[in-house]
């Protein structure tokens, strides 16, 4: 496992990428919600901060939805140009009900970070966004930065293989606010379910309360297939990218090991444990987050530091 950060041969790219993003300044300056029509769905997506900042893209976990950040939105914003979509099949996206796999979701990614002329970007993901990320540092390498990783994996392994298959029984039975009660039992560790009960309980309110749809149901179960399909182990030598992997140290939803696997495999990747933390460590300890992710990108736009 290397601690080490390869960051030689960046600037000159990034600069060139960034020299071409002048049709799409004024709009990103309105922080404004708007929608693409790229890889056969119109997808959703907000931007925030300064254009003239290095762009950050921000891709969310499992339920998909850009809001899901929470206050990290804000943070991020006041350094980087921020580009927050909404997924294929949720949110303001289109409902899509095919195309769920982590390389698809990648491809509309992709062509979003292409459309607004805003490469490449800092690739930050949390859990199942973590998964997209890999596909487009794979497939897409001239677009991407710099990878963060948080909270996510290569592969599943047999404990995560056992947990999806009960909570994708559990999708496809229960109620909304059941599930998402269940589900944050998987989600935030135990220290700060006991110490921060409520902010629990906002979590679960805050997410049963968005906007339902027929399809529901389907693309929740399809998006648990997608992530359970999601393997991109034997290829994690090919990720050049300079790459940070967080992980919660009581992460039970996908847990340590999997994050060491991650290093493991990336050249020159660096890991980072939060203490007494869960899945959610963007929500759980979200200065520490924001600290080190932003230490991390910072690093990489400083030439000082390279």
């Amino acid at each position: 496992m290397s601690l080490k950060l390869t960051v030689q041969g960046w600037d000159t790219g990034g600069r060139v990428l960034a020299s071409c993003r002048r049709d799409y300044r004024q709009e990103a300056r309105d922080n404004s919600m708007s929608t693409l029509n790229v890889q056969g769905i119109s997808l959703s997506y907000e931007t925030h901060g300064d254009p003239e900042a290095p762009p950050v893209l921000l891709v969310s976990g499992l339920g998909g939805v850009g809001a899901s950040w929470g206050t990290q939105i804000a943070r991020f914003t006041e350094k980087y140009h921020v580009i927050l979509p909404d997924q294929r099949g949720t949110g303001r996206t289109t409902r899509a009900l095919d195309g769920h796999t982590t390389r698809q979701l990648a491809a509309d990614m992709a062509s979003l970070v292409e459309e607004l002329v805003v490469g490449p970007v800092h690739v930050v993901g949390a859990s199942t966004g973590g998964a997209i990320a890999q596909y487009m540092a794979l497939e897409h390498p001239r677009l991407v930065r710099s990878l963060t990783l948080s909270s996510t994996f290569a592969r599943f392994d047999a404990f995560t293989r056992r947990e999806f298959e009960v909570r994708r029984r559990l999708a496809a039975e229960w109620d909304r606010r059941d599930l998402l009660s269940a589900y944050a039992l998987f989600l935030f560790g135990p220290r700060y379910a006991r110490e921060h009960p409520e902010a629990v309980v906002e979590w679960i309110d805050r997410a049963a309360a968005l906007p339902a749809h027929p399809d529901d149901r389907r693309i929740g179960l399809a998006r648990i297939d997608m992530i359970a399909a999601h393997d991109t182990f034997a290829r994690l030598r090919e990720i050049a990218q300079p790459t940070l992997v967080l992980c919660g140290e009581h992460n039970f939803c996908t847990p340590l090991p999997l994050s060491e696997e991650l290093v493991r495999g990336i050249p020159d990747a660096t890991l980072i444990v939060f203490e007494d933390a869960g899945e959610l460590i963007e929500l759980e300890q979200p200065v520490r987050f924001f600290t080190e992710v932003s230490g991390f990108i910072d690093g990489l736009c400083d030439p000082a530091r390279g």
